[in-house]
């Protein structure tokens, strides 16, 4: 529980109406009540907000007076932060769990957890304050920062290195080997994977996604990059900061992502493209082998065009039952004309 005028001061931003007005909840603006506390993100929202019958909301500058308010830059984002307020992560309870096994020479902070059945490798270095969960396997020679929340059951192998406060959610995999294999014969070899991986500060990665080594070299994720669920990185890929991925994207080996680029979900990228700063990929869009998306484009389909283009094409296939039936019509006058002079 939170009074409007502490929650306030804690987004450093002022209040109108009820400072001791008690929050202990955050809801929608159609389910809110009295004791919670909504947001007002858009144009949609403003006009429903009147109707709206919780306690305190977090609104744009130019919302108008004549209710409980906070006034902030971006009601979302602080939206966002009172939810961490009056639901905090659980403390992490330091502590290695009986059931656990660790490897000779690994390093685990005194204020770390690691949780039941899971297994940490031969000189592994466990950061302050970070959460093992139970059946989690790292392997030996692996980084793990402070502040990381490891969910149940990730799998890390060998010499990956894990930045500070990341968020590896269950399922995924970091480090597996890369798809490499050479022709030799009338069969295939494997090409030795023997990169590594590394991921940098405040990155989350979702559920079941997988992030190969390299061949040669290093698969980089950048700081703030977000995951979503059954994301694939490839070996040798380089993502940049603050890269945002959806579900079930694929990259293939060797793809560039720059700083602040947006991937939608189910988008396929081939085989060393590059996708600049501030680009956009729309959602099941394809990027062909050694393409550049240039700097802040956006672009869709298959393969992606600009999203101009790509409308336009759109409008076109629309329009191509109608221009069936007239080029069907004007067929038909040029048959009876051709009958009439015969």
């Amino acid at each position: 529980m939170l009074r409007v005028a502490e929650i306030a001061r804690q987004l450093k931003a002022g209040f109108e109406g009820q400072g001791d007005l008690e929050i202990t909840g955050v809801a929608p603006l159609d389910p809110a009540a009295s004791s919670d506390i909504s947001f007002v993100g858009n144009r949609k929202a403003a006009a429903n907000a009147a109707a709206s019958r919780a306690g305190c909301l977090l609104v744009p500058e130019d919302f108008p007076k004549g209710r409980t308010l906070i006034r902030v830059a971006d009601p979302r984002a602080a939206f966002a932060h009172v939810i961490r307020l009056l639901f905090p992560a659980p403390a992490v309870v330091p502590g290695v769990h009986a059931s656990a096994v660790i490897g000779s020479g690994a390093s685990i902070e005194a204020s770390a957890a690691i949780g039941p059945l899971s297994v940490i490798g031969v000189g592994t270095r466990i950061g302050a304050r970070s959460s093992i969960g139970a059946g989690c396997a790292i392997g030996s020679g692996v980084q793990i920062g402070s502040d990381c929340v490891l969910h149940p059951n990730v799998t890390i192998y060998d010499n990956v290195i894990v930045g500070d406060r990341a968020v590896l959610h269950s399922g995924c995999v970091l480090g597996a080997d890369g798809f490499g294999f050479v022709r030799s014969g009338d069969h295939y070899e494997k090409f030795p994977q023997i990169g590594r991986v590394e991921i940098g500060n405040d990155v989350e990665i979702g559920a079941n996604s997988c992030i190969d080594r390299a061949a040669l070299g290093v698969t980089s994720i950048g700081d703030g990059a977000k995951l979503d669920n059954m994301v694939h990185i490839a070996h040798n890929c380089r993502i940049g900061r603050h890269v945002v991925i959806a579900a079930q994207t694929g990259l293939s080996g060797g793809v560039v992502v720059e700083d602040y680029a947006v991937i939608g979900g189910q988008v396929g990228i081939g085989d060393k493209a590059r996708i600049e700063t501030g680009a956009v990929l729309g959602s099941g869009c394809g990027i062909l082998t050694s393409k550049i998306v240039r700097k802040d484009q956006v672009v869709w389909g298959t393969p992606a065009r600009p999203l101009k283009q790509y409308l336009e094409q759109l409008a076109n296939l629309a329009r191509l039952p109608e221009l069936r039936e007239r080029v069907a019509e004007i067929e038909e006058r040029l048959k009876k004309r051709r009958l009439t002079r015969s």
